[in-house]
């Protein structure tokens, strides 16, 4: 069975094993799928769970800033491809973690460079998200072709089985269609059964999730000297410079000359972040890992390397970003510099990776 992560602490490893169940396989035919009713539809729509037409659905509660829902997404748009001609419908539900995800132009520029074909709703008010009484992105629904909600999945993992009981859907609405050989894991991560070391879990910035170090503590709403205390706790925030803690996220307010930045003490074998540029505005983050620029061996994808030696993030518009990727999980002190006033950090999260040796020996 595929999972997600949990503790365990059975084995004397600092880690977590993937092999407790986070899927329901398919349940009787007791609670209908709600409508989708939302703010506006992307790629076709809207899609009426009334009006499957004998078809299966499959909803994906999703947030494009999301790391976890990102990591799901290669096997929705997979299965998208595979089980589109067989009957299936897929739909992405957004609902958005931050406020700018509400946004429609900034969910319309995540589809296009994610490259999403299958129809989109927008959930701003959650309505949809409360329906289905949803906790964790991502989660996915299976409903069969009469609109019943037949498996559930929370979070990340789970793939196999998954999309075993949507094949399992699919030849009830067609008997006679040839189904192909089920997905191959993606990643490492995704192998049923493997242990994985704890990264870091996301951290977020504003003052009503953040987890800030400095003794200076968030005053909300209002520009704060901070100083950089010198010494870090793992999974915490630590400032330099004047910054504004907001609800969801701590601004950096300038001026462009003063030597304002954030660090943060991580664990992971990468590191994704989610930030936002000033208004109306691109800029650049200078970005460095236990006092150096990042090299060709950790950069990650979103990250730039200058001809002066230095290692940059272009901040186009609100998104996450892949920050660093190291090629080994371990701790590692990050640094992010912003180079214009506004500039807005909403979260970081630790990227895990499978421990070598055991996973040898699944």
């Amino acid at each position: 069975m595929d999972s997600v992560f949990v503790p365990f602490d059975i084995q004397p490893l600092n880690g977590y094993i993937r092999d407790t169940m986070t899927i329901q396989e398919i349940m009787p035919r007791r609670m209908q799928a709600r409508e989708l009713l939302g703010n506006c539809w992307f790629n076709g729509g809207p899609v009426f769970i009334s009006e499957l037409q004998g078809q299966a659905a499959l909803l994906d509660f999703w947030d494009y800033s999301c790391t976890a829902s990102l990591h799901a997404l290669p096997y929705l748009q997979e299965w998208h491809r595979r089980y589109r001609d067989n009957g299936l419908i897929v739909v992405g539900v957004h609902t958005p973690k931050f406020h700018f995800g509400q946004d429609p132009e900034n969910v319309r520029r995540a589809i296009e460079q994610l490259g999403i074909k299958y129809p989109v709703v927008m959930d701003n008010a959650e309505m949809i998200w409360a329906n289905y009484g949803n906790r964790v992105w991502p989660t996915k629904y299976l409903v069969d072709r009469d609109g019943y909600i037949r498996c559930q999945n929370i979070g990340e993992g789970s793939y196999r089985s998954f999309e075993r009981s949507l094949q399992s859907l699919l030849h009830d609405t067609n008997p006679r269609g040839d189904l192909p050989e089920l997905m191959d894991p993606l990643r490492e991560t995704d192998v049923p059964g493997v242990v994985c070391y704890r990264a870091t879990p996301e951290v977020f910035g504003g003052y009503a999730k953040g987890s800030l170090g400095n003794v200076e503590g968030y005053l909300p709403e209002s520009a704060v000297e901070y100083t950089d205390p010198g010494f870090y706790v793992n999974g915490r925030l630590y400032l330099q410079g004047t910054w504004r803690a907001e609800r969801e996220c701590v601004r950096w307010l300038g001026p462009a000359e003063d030597n304002g930045y954030l660090l943060m003490l991580y664990s992971g074998s990468a590191l994704d972040v989610v930030l936002a540029p000033p208004q109306g505005c691109r800029t650049q983050i200078v970005v460095e890992q236990d006092g150096k620029a990042l090299t060709a061996e950790n950069t990650g994808s979103d990250t730039a390397l200058l001809p002066d030696g230095s290692s940059v993030l272009t901040v186009d518009m609100p998104r996450k970003f892949s920050v660093v990727k190291n090629r080994e999980f371990g701790e590692h002190l990050l640094r992010l510099k912003p180079e214009s006033p506004g500039t807005a950090l909403y979260s970081l999260t630790g990227v895990t990776a499978v421990i070598p040796d055991v996973f040898g020996s699944n």
